[in-house]
């Protein structure tokens, strides 16, 4: 903010430079007398300086910004018709020997004394207008800018609405699994909640960043994975395939695992055979994750389907990767697939 202010100070003081500085560029060459120079262009300049810095400082955030347009016209034209009487005045007092009076009955001899003042009030409505365009501007960016600032912030705080609101979905779902091994297998049960621990830890401290490496989240979601495992039984059969080497890709945490906890929730069966194939690979900077499940659809009642992982999914794909995405998911020959690629550059 400060090297912006010291750059519009310094603009503004090249421009009255390059204005003072006309009438010597303009009469390069020729007999310059100063006495002219400063009667017909400085005092001028002068009197269009305060009408700008007036309007620009004061005049259109007072007046003309809060729709009081009667006061603000009013208050220029007082000014404007002051700055024109008072440079007469000067003219006639000080500088007598370079102004030319125009007879009144004398004809062809110079414009009528009306028109002259009819071009030096057009003449001081250009500093006017113009300090109107700059603030016009100033305030349409700085307008922009908060709208922009407001997006963020509410995309900010939408994304960890759904940050949180994943979390307890996660260690729900996952307590749900831990439960069903308790009389089983205690000593798979404890492994169980060691692991959950482990898979806490990195959602609660590792994923408030914007983005960690891929292959963080190839590692949560392979204990992910491996937790999931310890409860099904011999006839569900779980395949995996990842990235086994460093890509360097960033990207937002957690977008992965609700499609692995719908796989598990809805491709699994206690009766019947079933697979779960999940396979992640990389094409320069663009991440393509496909998973298939045998569809094994919850019945209305059961709350463990209801979904809102999906959802979030979507909703956090849109605001984090808009255009940048594509999901798809369809059911063929009673299995589901999922298709989710996302370019992270």
């Amino acid at each position: 903010m400060y090297h912006n202010k010291k750059i519009t100070v310094f603009s503004h003081l090249l421009v009255w430079f390059v204005l003072f500085s006309m009438p010597y560029v303009l009469s390069y060459g020729q007999d310059q007398e100063i006495m002219r120079v400063f009667a017909h262009f400085w005092i001028p300049l002068v009197f269009y300086a305060i009408v700008f810095y007036l309007n620009y400082i004061l005049l259109i955030d007072r007046y003309l910004f809060r729709k009081n347009t009667i006061a603000f016209v009013g208050i220029n034209i007082v000014l404007i018709s002051f700055f024109l009487l008072l440079r007469e005045e000067l003219e006639s007092t000080f500088f007598q020997e370079l102004v030319r009076k125009v007879p009144k009955n004398s004809e062809g001899s110079g414009p009528p004394f009306q028109m002259f003042i009819y071009v030096q009030m057009l003449s001081y409505m250009a500093p006017l207008l113009f300090a109107i365009a700059i603030k016009t501007t100033q305030r349409w960016v700085k307008t922009e800018a908060e709208s922009k600032e407001a997006a963020n912030f509410k995309l900010k705080s939408e994304l960890q609405h759904l940050h949180y609101q994943l979390q307890p979905h996660f260690f729900f779902n996952s307590l749900n699994n831990i439960y069903s091994l308790v009389d089983i297998s205690p000593e798979q049960a404890k492994s169980s909640i060691h692991s959950l621990s482990k898979l806490m830890r990195y959602m609660l401290y590792e994923t408030n960043m914007e983005k960690v490496t891929l292959s963080k989240e190839i590692d949560f979601m392979k204990k992910y994975i491996d937790l999931m495992k310890l409860r099904v039984s011999d006839k569900t059969s779980v395949k995996y395939s990842f990235p086994s080497d460093n890509t360097g890709i960033q990207i937002a945490p957690l977008l992965f695992i609700s499609l692995i906890e719908n796989a598990f929730k809805h491709g699994v069966s206690a009766s019947k055979e079933s697979q779960i194939d999940i396979a992640m690979s990389c094409d320069g900077k663009t991440v393509l994750f496909n998973i298939s499940n045998d569809n094994f659809p919850k019945k209305v009642a059961d709350k463990s389907g209801s979904g809102i992982g999906l959802q979030n999914l979507e909703k956090r794909l849109a605001l984090l990767y808009p255009d940048k995405y594509t999901f798809t998911n369809k059911v063929i020959d009673n299995r589901f697939f999922v298709t989710l690629a996302i370019e992270t550059a």
